[in-house]
């Protein structure tokens, strides 16, 4: 049991995946936020 071991949690960290024995980090959700809306234009009519 070492770094070769795709089992261990050190040959996890060695390999760079994550699994039972280390679990990834969740990731976080992107914060919305909502601009203030802005008046529309009213449209010309073109004569």
């Amino acid at each position: 049991m070492g770094k070769g071991d795709k089992r261990s949690k050190k040959g996890k960290i060695h390999i760079g995946t994550s699994g039972v024995l280390r679990p990834a980090k969740k990731k976080k959700k992107a914060v919305v936020t909502k601009k203030a809306a802005a008046p529309k234009k009213a449209a010309k009519k073109a004569k």
